[in-house]
């Protein structure tokens, strides 16, 4: 059971009410409650995989914010831009937001006075206490009255209950603006890993097509050469196997393809039916990525801003629910005209006005208010240990991809030499097949090593691809929280 004690006096002289609310205005200047500050977190001076890389400057490409230009490919360039105004799950991100801005200028609203007009006519009647009244002395108790009425009441924010509301409510819309951000990095990141693994499909389709032309080229000669009596039976089966076994796989990245290509179409909020990517003969390259300092990804990553943002709300919140253990002052002012004739409806003799506080507050609960700040003091501490794993995450990505990509770029330079060794094996291997030294087995065997060099390091170029895509998401992508967490309404 709740009781609440209302104390609403009339006063006589309108310039006591405003030198009352002149004071509830004066005490307004405090708020209840603590005032917000960021969650200390402990940086590390620089990354322990940051060996090799260089610090970012001002003007390095990925602070344009546009961060897929860095892999220069027009195509690219437009397919992300596309999914940017297209894309249905930014678009219900975004729709969040807006959302969130409407509460902003909601709570802004409750500082400003409330301004209500109504009319009426109400119809009522009387019993005149006799049951032997004719149905005329009946009708006599019937009676109208015609009333309109103008009035004001304004809340006073004496405690700061609305202003920590609102310091809660633009938190919220940062955060939300935080999520949207974050989201449209991943799906930006998303549809730029697509791109990369199909461009590189592309180049291994390509390889195969050349492959199984020369695979072809070997059983022809070899079905020669057994019309001839020079190879046995063997060798042609051997050729056979070795043609349709590259030629399945072949038929198999047509699927691979597909897959890639559809997810693209998706992202750009396309049916994958409207949607074809012309093959190129062109993988974009891996760009130069400049490394920021790790106190910089806590205003960089948009995910640590909206982490970071959630505390600011929950924090103020702690306000709003303290304020309830104090008194509500409203102040209040009606006027207007009351008549029971229509026709002198609107005169002096018939005007009424009240003007006064009225001051409100809770005496017993039942511990609701208190279990109510115990509740927003541990969604706060909740908030703030979510925002330090948030960080901590973000750290172990970034070194995560650091470290892959220096072990990707180690690793590209031995496969490449393996490349060339295999090349020149494989070409040593055919002149003497020619010659009649060796056996088709011999040769299977060197080309089956070449193709599986050739497909390695197209596969780890693919690999480097996407690990340069995955840090640069890592590092924030090209937005900053001092740009990206600005809101005006």
């Amino acid at each position: 059971m709740t009781d609440r004690l209302q104390i609403k006096p009339v006063l006589q002289r309108p310039v006591r009410w405003l030198g009352l609310g002149l004071c509830a205005v004066f005490l307004s200047a405090c708020a209840v409650g603590p005032d917000y500050k960021k969650p200390e977190m402990t940086t590390p001076a620089q990354f322990k995989q940051a060996e090799g890389w260089r610090q970012a400057a001002p003007s390095d490409a990925l602070a344009r914010g546009a961060w897929w230009e860095l892999y220069g490919d027009a195509q690219l360039n437009g397919l992300v831009e596309k999914l940017n105004s297209s894309n249905q799950t930014v678009a219900q991100f975004e729709a969040q937001y807006r959302q969130a801005k409407a509460l902003v200028r909601s709570a802004r609203g409750a500082f400003f006075p409330t301004l209500d007009l109504s009319a009426s006519k109400n119809r009522s009647s009387q019993g005149t206490g006799s049951s032997s009244s004719s149905l005329t002395s009946s009708s006599s108790g019937i009676r109208d009255t015609y009333s309109t009425q103008l009035g004001v009441s304004w809340e006073a924010d004496v405690w700061g209950k609305l202003r920590r509301g609102l310091e809660a409510d633009k938190a919220s819309a940062q955060a939300s603006l935080a999520d949207l951000a974050s989201m449209q990095l991943s799906l930006q990141s998303e549809l730029v890993q697509n791109y990369l693994q199909l461009r590189v499909i592309d180049e291994q389709k390509r390889l195969l097509e050349s492959t199984v032309d020369a695979y072809q080229r070997s059983l022809t000669m070899t079905q020669n050469q057994y019309r001839a009596g020079i190879s046995g039976k063997d060798a042609v089966a051997q050729a056979q196997t070795q043609l349709k076994t590259t030629q399945a796989d072949l038929i198999d990245l047509i699927w691979q393809r597909a897959q890639f290509e559809n997810a693209i179409a998706v992202l750009m909020g396309q049916a994958p039916a409207d949607f074809n990517l012309a093959a190129t003969t062109v993988i974009p390259a891996l760009p130069q990525i400049p490394l920021e300092l790790p106190s910089q990804l806590l205003e960089r990553r948009p995910d640590i801003a909206a982490a970071e943002r959630s505390v600011m709300a929950a924090n103020a919140n702690i306000g709003v629910a303290k304020a309830a253990y104090y008194p509500d002052l409203t102040l209040s002012m009606k006027g207007g005209y009351s008549s029971s004739t229509f026709t002198n409806w609107i005169s002096l003799p018939n005007r009424f006005w009240s003007v006064g506080p009225q001051l409100a507050m809770t005496l017993f609960d039942g511990g609701q208010r208190s279990a109510e700040v115990d509740r927003t003091e541990a969604v706060y501490d909740q908030t703030v240990a979510q925002y330090r794993q948030t960080v901590l995450n973000g750290f172990q990505e970034v070194e995560n991809h650091l470290v892959q990509l220096k072990v990707y770029e180690d690793e590209a330079g031995v496969r490449t030499e393996a490349l060339m060794s295999a090349r020149e094996s494989l070409r040593l291997t055919n002149n003497q097949y020619k010659a009649g030294l060796i056996a088709y087995l011999d040769v299977v065997n060197v080309q089956t090593t070449a193709l599986s060099n050739e497909r390695s390091v197209l596969t780890l170029l693919q690999s480097r691809l996407i690990a340069s895509v995955q840090l640069i998401a890592a590092l924030g992508g090209g937005w900053n929280a001092e740009s990206g967490l600005n809101i005006q309404e």
